[in-house]
């Protein structure tokens, strides 16, 4: 299959978790990733462990295959001159470096955009270009915590519980992905530089986009909902005879069917439950009539039986469940290929198909500076300059 961004190269200046799923998402989709690392400790995400596969990173090989790792002393000129000419030859450039730390390499986009001028430019940033916090780092449960997120996670009155995945980072890796592919688009079709910007704290803001127009249109502080939400009932998890099942009965008809499939199709007439405004009004008495019902049951019997019946259901599964899934199995999400290191690696792959085919995995996760060699040679460096600079410590 021809990748959809093959012949693409990306500079990739990004560590931790929002940079690199930008990268690798972009890489996934067969662009040609150059990640830039520190000599002797790389990204910090490699240090991110345990848990280890053999003897690397969980965290950082979940976010960096389909990339070739050039490690570089961006202190010394010969480092910066290396760099430069990277940018000069690249199509997309991603960077999430501190604020005013780019700027002393003379990369910002304005030094960008004169070394190249077609370059497409994306900033991860913690806040943006502009507001008070624009010079502050930040991290994501930080992010979760500054939006809201976090004041609607969990469940009422415990303590304030983190989405349990780095969903603003990664969340901000799409945008920023997608940022940079419709930038490619337009500058295709202008011929000049595009500077793409792209914020945790936003990210983060946009995922609480409905509870903040709730707030607007109602007044009403969203709290904890647990498992469910604040606008629909029954739209939960209910407990069984062996554990919890998620119930999603989100329509007057849905719910009509969830009582029938329970055995009490009565409830459909009691005026508390009429319809989802109703339900909503009376959630107490709605769940506590329809956990004596679930309780009856196994969550795999319940679960099957709501299936049968068109409610939509799930089992609440762990992570190693989730692996052994049926579903997840025939997906083809689950991609794998032929490492030297880890013979049984496999990871999850782009939730995007093209044509039917999912983009495969070309490029397991790299050592630090695997490719520093083969990236200056293809920058015009000669292997004596490549020994003189792996010498000098520039190049690892």
């Amino acid at each position: 299959m021809a990748h959809p961004l093959e012949g693409i190269v990306v500079a990739d200046l990004t560590q931790n978790v929002a940079g690199p799923f930008c990268t690798q998402t972009l890489g996934d989709m067969g662009a040609e990733v150059i990640k830039i690392e520190r000599p002797g400790r790389g990204d910090d995400a490699r240090a991110w462990a345990p848990p280890y596969w053999g003897r690397e990173s969980a965290t950082f090989i979940s976010l960096n295959r389909n990339k070739k790792s050039l490690a570089l002393d961006l202190k010394s000129p010969g480092g910066l001159e290396v760099l430069h000419r990277l940018v000069g030859r690249a199509d997309v450039f991603v960077q999430s470096l501190r604020p005013g730390a780019i700027d002393e390499l003379g990369l910002d986009f304005a030094g960008a955009s004169r070394i190249n001028p077609r370059i497409v430019y994306c900033s991860v940033t913690a806040f943006g270009a502009r507001g008070p916090l624009s010079r502050l780092p930040g991290y994501d449960p930080l992010m979760q915590a500054y939006s809201g997120l976090m004041s609607v996670n969990g469940h009422p009155d415990q303590e304030p519980a983190r989405v349990g995945t780095s969903i603003v980072d990664m969340g901000t890796g799409m945008w920023a992905a997608l940022g940079v592919v419709a930038a490619l688009r337009q500058r295709d079709t202008t011929g000049r530089a595009i500077e793409v910007t792209t914020a945790l704290f936003e990210t983060a803001l946009m995922w609480m986009s409905y509870h903040a127009m709730g707030y607007l249109a109602s007044g009403a502080v969203p709290q904890p909902q647990g498992s469910g939400t604040a606008m629909i009932a029954p739209y939960q998890a209910f407990p069984t005879a062996d554990g919890f099942a998620m119930i999603g009965a989100a329509s007057d008809a849905l719910f009509a069917r969830l009582a029938a499939a329970l055995g009490c199709p009565e409830m459909v007439e009691d005026a508390r439950f009429k319809d989802n405004p109703a339900r909503v009004s009376n959630r107490v008495a709605l769940v506590a009539a329809l956990s004596a019902r679930t309780r009856e049951r196994k969550a795999a019997e319940l679960v099957e039986a709501l299936r049968v019946a068109g409610v939509p259901a799930a089992p609440i599964l762990s992570v190693d469940q989730m692996l052994q899934e049926p579903q997840t199995r025939e997906s083809g999400v689950i991609v794998g290929a032929p490492h030297p290191r880890l013979p049984d690696y496999r990871s999850i792959g782009l939730p995007l198909t093209w044509d039917g085919v999912r983009p495969a995995v070309r490029r397991v996760p790299p050592l630090l500076g695997e490719h520093s060699g083969d990236v200056l040679t293809w920058l015009g460096y000669t292997l004596d300059d490549v020994r003189s600079l792996k010498g000098k410590g520039v190049i690892q």
